[in-house]
């Protein structure tokens, strides 16, 4: 069984406060998870105001739907957050 791990790395030029970060990555967050079933936390960068780190994470019955998937996440992270998206990367974990 396959699982998919996507690491997205955000940078927020106008966040403030940890305050302005905590409801933009919410609201990421919200908002992918809506539109994919994906499960969805932060997982780095929780003390700086203008870094964050999202993890995603799903599983599927096989690699091809899950690699369909990871391209359909992707593109949809880099419309919507644009130029706050300075990284994504994606695992495959083969769980027997």
């Amino acid at each position: 069984m396959p699982i998919l791990f996507c690491s997205l790395e955000l940078f927020l030029p106008y966040s403030h406060s940890l305050k302005d970060k905590r409801r933009v990555m919410r609201g990421t967050a919200d908002r992918l998870r809506s539109r994919f079933n994906f499960s969805i936390s932060e997982i780095g960068y929780q003390e700086l105001w203008q870094r964050g780190r999202l993890g995603a994470v799903s599983i599927g019955p096989d690699r091809m739907t899950l690699e369909r998937l990871a391209d359909q996440f992707r593109r949809e992270c880099e419309r919507t957050l644009g130029g706050e998206l300075v990284e994504f990367s994606v695992q495959m974990i083969e769980f027997e």
